[in-house]
């Protein structure tokens, strides 16, 4: 199955500054990525940041963010 965004990488990129804080791999980590590092950070699950993408584009706030079950935390800024 090739899963595919269902968004652009260039729209979430215009949209968005993506942050990623907590333990990415045994790591402490808190740094702004792009898309590119976003699905390297969360190991390739194009389902869940499809729903962390629609979740964001939906937000009506300045910011968006979604805490995961495995210690990550995902800020979406709006600018």
């Amino acid at each position: 199955m090739n899963a595919t965004l269902n968004y652009s990488t260039s729209e979430i990129n215009r949209n968005f500054k993506i942050k990623i804080s907590g333990y990415v791999n045994g790591k402490k980590v808190n740094t702004l990525v792009g898309v590119s590092g976003l699905i390297r950070m969360l190991d390739g699950a194009i389902d869940l940041i499809n729903r962390l993408l629609d979740r964001a584009f939906r937000c009506m706030g300045d910011k968006c963010v979604c805490k995961l079950r495995r210690g990550v935390k995902v800020s979406f800024y709006c600018h």
